[in-house]
């Protein structure tokens, strides 16, 4: 499956509005087989992860994150090397970017809502020049329906001055009304991905149906931006050697003769509990 490259003009409005919003939609990435495929393999990771201690994360009541090894998914070569993806990351990051994290959230029935909240705190880099160093791919396995939690997001709160925030992630609650009034819920059907700043503002909602909603996520940073020291991705010399050299050139992690279990890191404290505010 291979999509035309983006031209000029529609890369530099994406681009323009990734720095404005801090999140990019762009629907269609991918037919719904492939994306059945990608939710078999969540399921099957998913599993995996929940049956081994520190497997899986929990990121608020019933809500989990677990990072996996790229050949865990079938489509990983496609998804790396996809052109939408990768024409945001070159002109956003630098032609040198890295990928840094394969994994995926699973809110299940009964997750509620989190709090306002950014994955990491803000960067020297994007404090002092507006500069974004790093940058997260979504996917979603399922047609996000309204009462399946959606994910929520402040646009243009990427750029908000952290030095407030709980371990420069968590802003206080008196920042919420403002957050409330610019929240957009994301209802994102299978194919669609989107590319945001995990610096901007956001939060996982209530689940109120009986299904789950599992999104992949895909972490890309620019060279030296760090955030490799929080994942553990590695790939087995065979699967190194079948990846598209363009594919390669990105994806800079240990390449070993047998796969161990991740035992995840990069835990977020302040999500364990849920807020409902």
């Amino acid at each position: 499956m291979t999509a035309p490259a983006l031209p000029v003009t529609e890369l530099t409005t994406l681009t323009e509005r990734l720095h404005r919003d801090g999140i990019i939609g762009l629907p269609g990435a991918f037919d719904r087989d492939w994306v059945r495929r990608l939710g078999e393999d969540i399921d099957t990771a998913f599993a995996e992860a929940r049956a081994r201690p520190d497997g899986a994360v929990g990121r608020g009541p019933n809500r989990y994150y677990v990072e996996i090894h790229p050949e865990q998914l079938r489509g990983f070569a496609e998804l790396a090397s996809h052109p939408w993806i990768t024409a945001v990351a070159e002109a956003v990051l630098g032609p040198d970017y890295r990928i840094v994290e394969v994994g995926f959230d699973v809110p299940l029935a009964g997750a509620v809502d989190q709090p306002w909240h950014r994955d990491f705190p803000m960067p020297e880099e994007t404090a002092r020049e507006r500069r974004l160093t790093s940058l997260a791919v979504n996917v979603t396995a399922v047609d996000t329906e309204p009462d399946m939690g959606p994910f929520e997001i402040a646009p243009g709160t990427h750029w908000d001055d952290g030095t407030g925030f709980d371990h420069g992630m968590f802003p206080p609650r008196s920042a919420y009304p403002r957050y409330r009034e610019l929240a957009a819920r994301k209802f994102p059907r299978m194919g669609d991905i989107s590319i945001r700043s995990a610096l901007t503002i956001h939060r996982g909602t209530a689940n109120h149906s009986a299904k789950s909603r599992p999104v992949l996520v895909l972490g890309l940073d620019a060279p030296g931006a760090g955030n490799d020291a929080r994942h553990d991705t590695a790939v087995t010399r065979e699967f190194w050697a079948a990846l598209p050299d363009s594919v390669r050139a990105h994806l800079h992690c240990p390449v070993v003769d047998v796969l161990r279990p991740i035992t995840q890191k990069h835990t977020i404290e302040g999500l364990v509990m849920g807020d409902a505010g």
